[in-house]
This record gives structure tokens, sequence and C-alpha cells, in this order.
């Protein structure tokens, strides 16, 4: 009898070790089906994060530039934004999303890894529907996504040369930007590159957009020479306020997808990054129109959306890293710098950034990054994430610092070889005539005012 009740015992526990060890087998199965399972709702944010930012370029920069400049002049910004919104789109899909995010050179040990990501997917070649990466979110989302990004960033620069570019050399000059200056700073700091491998912060462009755009804005505006009649101490009127704002609300609300998107999910990240944006923003409008108010002796409607726009320019880089302390700081700190610039020292050394895309973007994001690296927290970034130099790390400041200088020098001298290339070939100035009779009726043979 015992013999048999040993060997029922002997059974049940061999079923059950049997058990145990499938359990853990479908456990692991699961685990491992679970992390590659599409996440419907950071797909659903990432989709919409992908359309606001698009509202930034069409219709947002559009209507803001396009209120700025003269009324003779209105169709050529329009005209200039959507060029950049589809020759990029299609570059970004040929090879700039394989340029800014292949990993194969790396793998590889290829030189050229240094400056561009790979050759792997090229026209998206592997990635398909069922291609995931971080958060859980389609591939094919994520190139859309920065290829939003890669749109916005030349869009700015066009400001700072409004109203005396010819068209025919702003589209050989962007496009080439984007191929030589874009893409090599995307990979750099997004794509696995040395500033990223650095430890550089920059959680939505402030030198990837930005600093690239705006310090190209500057040395194009310089380069390009002053408009005929631009008086450094008479600012030209913009011809339609209204369109200003319009423009500049398109910008706030875009920017949301802009800054909160950039990681990639639904969670408490992108509602942090979400808040600071928007306190940041707000602060910047209240403290442009209170020194606009006590410099000039009344509040204006394009200070104030300036000053919002140089609070979004600021905080960019930031709004990962930094809680509502840093969101006020920058919101104060950056529209006082970025005030500075334009209403000093733009009339001190009368270059003619026609709409202050250096001023505001260029400046704003050297501000933005290097005081992500003061108050970058870990009540924000986790118990073993990157702080800044307010709680103790100065090494954080000090790497914001060196990645800023960087990515100055290297679009400063991208941009002055490329306009040395454009102009001694195709030409970028229009004629004077051109200029003074506007850009709409000569380079596109059209006018906004039909009377």
């Amino acid at each position: 009898m015992d013999r048999y009740v040993k060997s029922a015992f002997s059974c049940v526990k061999a079923i059950a070790i049997a058990f145990f060890f499938m359990f853990c087998s479908v456990s692991e199965i699961w685990a491992q089906t679970d992390a590659s399972v599409l996440d419907s709702g950071n797909t659903a944010w990432l989709l919409t994060s992908s359309l606001l930012v698009l509202l930034m370029s069409i219709p947002g920069i559009a209507l803001f530039y396009g209120g700025l400049v003269r009324q003779k002049n209105v169709l050529s910004i329009i005209m200039q934004t959507l060029f950049v919104v589809g020759v990029v789109s299609i570059l970004w899909v040929a090879f700039g999303y394989s340029w800014a995010f292949d990993t194969s050179f790396s793998k590889e040990g290829n030189p050229l890894a240094f400056i561009i990501g790979g050759f792997d997917k090229i026209f998206l070649r592997g990635v398909d529907v069922h291609s995931l990466v971080a958060g859980n979110v389609p591939e094919l989302l994520f190139v859309m996504f920065q290829c939003m990004f890669a749109v916005i960033t030349p869009a700015l620069i066009l400001g700072a040369f409004a109203e005396r570019i010819k068209f025919s050399g702003y589209i050989l000059f962007i496009t080439l930007w984007v191929i030589v200056a874009y893409l090599p700073m995307a990979h750099w700091v997004w794509g696995g590159g040395f500033l990223q491998q650095m430890g550089a912060i920059d959680f939505a462009g402030g030198t990837v957009v930005h600093i690239n755009a705006g310090i190209s804005a500057l040395v194009m505006a310089v380069l390009l020479g002053r408009r005929t009649d631009y008086r450094a101490d008479h600012p030209i009127t913009p011809h339609n306020v209204a369109f200003v704002f319009m423009g500049t609300s398109f910008l706030w609300v875009g920017w949301f997808g802009f800054n909160a998107g950039s990681g990639l999910a639904a969670d408490g990240l992108a509602a942090n990054a979400f808040l600071v944006t928007h306190v940041a923003t707000a602060t910047a409008t209240v403290a442009w129109m209170i020194i606009d108010w006590v410099c000039n002796k009344k509040p204006t409607i394009v200070g104030a959306c300036t000053g919002a726009v140089s609070g979004l320019v600021a905080i960019t880089p930031a709004a990962g890293t930094v809680d509502l302390c840093g969101a006020f700081c920058i919101g104060i700190i950056a529209p006082a710098i970025c005030f500075f610039m334009v209403a000093v020292v733009k009339q001190k050394f009368k270059y003619d950034d026609a709409l202050d895309a250096f001023g505001v973007h260029g400046v704003g994001g050297i501000v933005g990054s290097v005081l992500t690296g003061v108050f970058a927290t870990r009540y924000v970034t986790g118990g073993d994430g990157l702080q800044g130099a307010l709680y103790g790390d100065w090494h954080q400041l000090w790497v914001q610092f060196v990645a800023t200088v960087i990515s100055i020098v290297f679009s400063a001298v991208v941009t002055y070889f490329l306009f040395k290339i454009v102009d001694s070939t195709v030409g970028l100035r229009v004629d004077r005539r051109v200029e003074e009779e506007g850009l709409d009726i000569y380079e596109h043979g059209e006018s906004a005012y039909n009377r």
C-alpha cells in the first residue's frame, strides 16, 4: 500500500514541477509579448502631437511671420513656408530619417557615424506597420513626428532674411541646409551621436532646432545685408498684427505637441512637459509686456506675442527635466535677455534680422540650453536622473555649455559656406527694384489683397 502511495505522490510531484516550469515559460513569453505590443494610448498621443507640430509651421509660422512683414511681401513668406514643408518632408523619408536615426554605422565602426547614422533605412527600408520604437509606438509614426521637427526648423530661418531673398536662391540654400546642417545635428543630439553620449540634455530641440536655426539666421542676415529702406532706429511696421496674434496662438498650442510629445508616451513626463511649457510661456508673455511697457511706454500685442515665443523657445530643451520653479525662472530670464538683444544689441550693431529669428529663437535657444544645466532636477528625471547646478551637479551645466558652443560654431560655419556657394551660383539677393515693389508680384505673380 505504501508503495502505491509513494508512486502516486511522485507522480503528483512530477506534474507539479512540470506545471511550474510551464507557467514560468508562459510568463516569460507573455512578458516578451507585452513588451512588443503596440501601446494605443501612446500612439494616439503621438499622432496628436505630430499634428500639433505641423500646425506650428502651417499655419503658425506662415501667419506669424506673414503678419510681421509688409503687405507687399506676405505671400513670399507663405510660399517659403509651404516650400519648406514640401521639400523637407520628401528629403526626410528619402534619406533624412536614416541619416539621423539609423545606427548601422556605429555598429559597423564606420567613421561616418560621427556625422550620420547610416543608410539602412533609406526610403524607410525595413520600417513597416509592425515596427515599434520606444514607448511601443509605430516607427512609421515616429518618422512622421520627427519629420515635423525637420520641417519647422528651416522655416524659422526665413524670418531673418525676409523681404529681400530671391526664391530660387532660397530653394537651393534651404535644401542644402537641411542636408548639411539639420541632419547631422539631429544625429548628434537625438540619434546616438557624440552630444547625446556626452550627456547633453535637449528634450525637444534647443540645440537641434532653435540654436541651429537662430545662428544660421544671424549669419544669413549679416551676409545678405540690410533691406534698402531699413533704419535701425525706425522699425518697419507689421502689416497685420491680427495675423501675428493668430500665428502666435497656433505656435503656443502646437508647442504642446512639440514638447509634451517628445517623451513618446502619454505619461507623467508628458504631463510635466505640458505644464512647464505653458507656465514658462505665460510668464514670458507677461514679463515681455511689462518690459515693453516700462521701456516703450506702451504694452504692444507684437511685443507680448514675441515674449510668448521667447518663452516657448527657452523651455523647449528643458521641458523634460525641470519643474515648476525652473519654468518660472526660465520664463523670466529668457524674455529679458531676448528683449535686450532685439531692442539694444540689434540697434547697436545695425544688422537686419528682419523678424528677430536670431534675437528670439537663437538667443532663446542658447538661454534655454544653458539654463537646463541649472534647473534640471531629479524631481522630474527620477532617482538616478540628471540634475543641474542648482541641485549640486555643476558638471551638467558644463556639458550644456559645451553642447551649446558646439552647436553655435557648427551652425555658423556651415551657413557661411552654404551662403557663399549659393550666392556665387544662383544668387540670393533680389534686385533693388524687386525689393522696392515687393516680392509677391515679382517673384510669384500674385497679390495678397486685391481691390
